[in-house]
């Protein structure tokens, strides 16, 4: 007759099951419960999917809001004179102004900031020529300085017109070559200028403007913030405050945001 032990050992044999099932070793090639189910619910986990990359990830952008909503208080500081290179010229200016008092610095700083916020959610790095809209200045040598050191993969110059008052729409401009710093960058110029232009009449309902350049584009030679650009750089006349249509949309919150978004997105094509 088998001892009670013996009957026990048996019974295990007859399952399979050895002593290292009760807690006696791990056979080998055996995994123990526990590493068992960690390793199955680790696979059974998917790891985490990666965010896709953000569209302008890695690039530089410097936005410069014309004027400021100080200079009016200083001409002895923007009215000094600047070499831009094919001239001398005031140092900056205050700019125009709709005939019921919304300023050009006001509308250009409310856009730039607008675009800012819209960039750095896509990734960019953004660098704007001037911190608030209470200041003086910069000087526009100092605005296209401000572009050359970031190292920007493109500028902007954000304006408004102070045209006729039957004059009405935007325009783009561009620079010309000069035998200076922005002649290498003046065809890659013109192709931010047209993705800018191609991008705001499809976005924003301003007709290209009536009583300068052709569909919109303009090229200068007398803009220091585009003759003493070392990047692609172009300015951008938003509308002409003077007209009471033009005037209408540039007074428009929803308007700017909607000229932001379009400049974002011609940033995104420019670029690609």
């Amino acid at each position: 007759m088998k001892t009670r032990p013996a009957l026990a050992a048996a019974a295990l044999a007859v399952f399979g099951l050895g002593t290292a099932a009760c807690g006696g070793g791990v056979a080998a090639g055996a995994e123990s419960a526990p590493a068992a189910v960690q390793k199955n619910t680790a696979e059974a986990v998917a790891a985490p999917a990666q965010a896709p990359a953000k569209p302008l990830a890695g690039k530089v952008v410097v936005i410069d809001p014309g004027h400021n909503g100080g200079n009016y208080k200083r001409p002895d500081v923007i009215n000094k004179q600047v070499d831009v290179l094919t001239q001398k010229k005031a140092c900056d200016t205050t700019g125009t102004a709709t005939n019921d008092g919304y300023s050009e610095a006001a509308f250009t700083w409310d856009v730039s900031v607008r675009l800012a916020k819209l960039l750095r959610a896509e990734g960019a790095t953004v660098k704007l020529t001037r911190d608030n809209n209470t200041g003086v200045g910069p000087c526009i040598t100092q605005r296209a300085a401000i572009g050359n050191k970031a190292k920007a993969d493109l500028a902007i110059s954000i304006h408004a017109d102070g045209a006729g008052a039957g004059s009405h729409g935007f325009h783009v401009i561009m620079p010309k070559k000069i035998n200076g710093p922005v002649d290498p960058v003046v065809g890659k110029s013109a192709k931010l200028g047209l993705a800018v232009r191609d991008a705001v009449k499809k976005q924003t309902g301003m007709p290209y403007a009536n009583y300068i350049g052709k569909n919109a584009l303009d090229y200068r030679s007398d803009l220091g913030g585009l003759n003493l650009s070392t990047v692609p750089k172009i300015f951008i006349e938003s509308g002409n405050m003077r007209n009471a249509g033009d005037a209408a949309k540039m007074k428009s919150a929803k308007w700017r945001q909607e000229l932001a978004q379009a400049l974002a997105g011609s940033f995104q094509t420019y670029l690609k």
